[in-house]
């Protein structure tokens, strides 16, 4: 069983486990027991415990999102 700092590791798909306003989010980094997330409209630095592993509808989306993103943008945003 994995630790909470085991969780969530840099481009695991996640979302916030209590609520949904964030949506979808993709781990950038890893700093103990926080996780600097990209969600679509910002990033922020979040406790490893209270995220959970996005489902496969998110991780699909926040997918598209990224792919749509790096169309417009390359890599560079």
């Amino acid at each position: 069983m994995k630790t909470d700092q085991q969780q969530h590791t840099q481009g695991a798909y996640v979302a916030h486990a209590s609520t949904d306003i964030y949506g979808p989010g993709r781990v950038l980094s890893e700093d103990g027991e926080f996780r600097r997330v990209r969600f679509t409209h910002f990033v922020a630095t979040i406790r490893v415990g209270d995220l959970r592993a996005a489902t496969p509808v998110e991780e699909s989306e926040m997918k598209t999102w990224r792919q749509r993103k790096t169309e417009l943008y390359g890599n560079d945003w």
